[in-house]
């Protein structure tokens, strides 16, 4: 195959062409262009040791899960604590049921992002009141105890709902400019990505179904052990394709280059799989710190002096790791190659240098997509909880919670290309606010902002 223009000899072609009246503004290239080289000694360390770790941990899950199914097998057979044929089918019927439902709702969003983005924000919290009056009706303490965390959490999503309905019409636009023109081939990336999902959370179900039936005292490690390694990997499933979609996008909104949508996804696993381990790492601890620190300085308020100050303090901090690990930056991370906490600082310092931060804050599209996990979670722990409940109550309440992270994490692989959509739009017209591929949308919102202020 012959070798790619570079990034930037692409960029100043297709300047040049949109100098020439009679040229073709959209510029296709069946490949993508080359990548720039990382620029640090120690950026390219950090990648290659993160990649080497990811690969590494798939392995030792793989084998480790793998001696568990063995070791049931052989010594546990026994056994009647353990039934597999009432364990098993409810989860491998989530995987099966989150698959679909993620499928089914990313077609949604596309076809029809307003009733997708209010019902997420309506049905989010009666789904997870519905698993909490589920769990609580279980009756052992563990179950009374997550079914509280459930009613508790279900009531903040409906006051968050509320509080930030004003914001629902300028996110439902935001979200339908940004993604009336999906890369092509969205649906095939969606597909494979949701199949890599199944697979591995049917290989993690096996794993955890044979740690519960060990009666060793490491059991909870090993499953704890077993849900880390998921939500890790899920997340970079996830993350690749919001990096593969965000660099189509990017390029075609800022240089108006078409890249082959195969390419883009070869050039992100063979390139970037180091930066989107550490950023799927950063980007869900750093999002508790900051969705933390805002609920602690809305609840402290400013009549306790005290409390103010540390609630100050906390947010102050939260503020700046934000700038070092936040979902914006996988869109540079895509487009150009760089490091992922380079990127993030970059995009977020680009942000504060045309004035968008508070609209980037009050963006609603990764709220959107959270809850659209919670959603179908919640959904799948009802399904396979209840099921549980009537064949084995004793199973019923791992059965559930395992039965909410597989939908909760299917349904994020699935709304990764919607929200990389979404930052690209951000990104790119924070690099260039006047160019003639941007409605009046932003702008507007920008005003809007600023007349409340005043």
């Amino acid at each position: 195959m012959a070798s790619l223009e570079t990034t930037k000899n692409i960029h100043i072609q297709v300047q040049e062409a949109e100098l020439r009246p009679s040229s073709i503004n959209l510029m296709k290239t069946q490949e993508p262009s080359n990548f720039p080289p990382e620029t640090t000694t120690a950026g390219q360390f950090l990648r290659r040791l993160f990649k080497l770790l990811f690969y590494l941990h798939l392995i030792l899950i793989t084998i480790f899960v793998i001696f568990l199914t063995l070791y049931g097998l052989i010594f546990n057979t026994r056994t009647h604590h353990f039934r597999p044929l009432e364990y098993y089918p409810p989860l491998l019927t989530a995987i099966g049921f989150s698959a679909i439902f993620a499928f089914i709702w990313q077609w949604m969003t596309s076809s029809s992002p307003s009733k997708a983005f209010k019902a997420a924000f309506w049905l989010s919290p009666l789904l997870t009141c519905a698993v909490g009056v589920l769990l609580i009706d279980i009756s052992s303490p563990a179950s009374l105890a997550a079914g509280v965390v459930a009613i508790v959490c279900a009531v903040i999503q409906s006051l968050y709902a509320c509080w930030v309905s004003p914001r629902f019409d300028y996110a439902i636009r935001v979200l339908s400019v940004a993604t009336a023109f999906p890369p092509p081939k969205t649906t095939i990336l969606v597909i494979q990505s949701i199949s890599v999902s199944i697979l591995y959370s049917c290989l993690l179900v096996s794993g955890i179904g044979r740690a519960t039936a060990t009666r060793s005292s490491w059991k909870a490690l090993f499953i704890a052990l077993i849900l880390l390694s998921m939500a890790w990997t899920m997340q970079v499933i996830k993350n690749t394709l919001l990096v593969t979609v965000s660099r189509i996008k990017y390029m075609n909104l800022a240089f108006g280059t078409e890249i082959d949508t195969r390419e883009a996804f070869r050039d992100t696993i063979k390139h970037l799989t180091g930066s989107i381990c550490i950023g799927s790492i950063l980007v869900p601890v750093l999002g508790v710190v900051r969705g933390s620190a805002r609920a602690v300085k809305l609840t402290a308020g400013d009549t306790d002096e005290f409390l103010f100050s540390c609630a100050n303090c906390y947010s102050g901090m939260a503020s700046t790791l934000v700038m070092y690990g936040n979902r914006w930056g996988f869109v540079h991370v895509g487009a150009y190659n760089k490091g992922f906490v380079q990127a993030s600082s970059d995009t977020w310092e680009m942000f504060g240098d045309e004035g968008l931060k508070e609209l980037i804050d009050s963006d609603l599209t990764g709220s959107f997509c959270f809850l659209s996990g919670v959603a179908a979670g919640a959904i799948c722990s009802l399904v396979s909880g209840t099921w549980a409940l009537i064949i084995h109550r004793s199973y019923a309440t791992e059965v559930s919670i395992y039965a909410f992270f597989i939908g909760y994490f299917m349904c994020r692989v699935a709304m990764a290309w919607p929200q990389a959509c979404v930052s690209s739009y951000y990104v790119v017209y924070a690099e260039d606010p006047r160019s003639v591929r941007f409605d009046s949308t932003i702008p507007a919102r920008i005003e809007e902002l600023r007349r409340f202020q005043a």
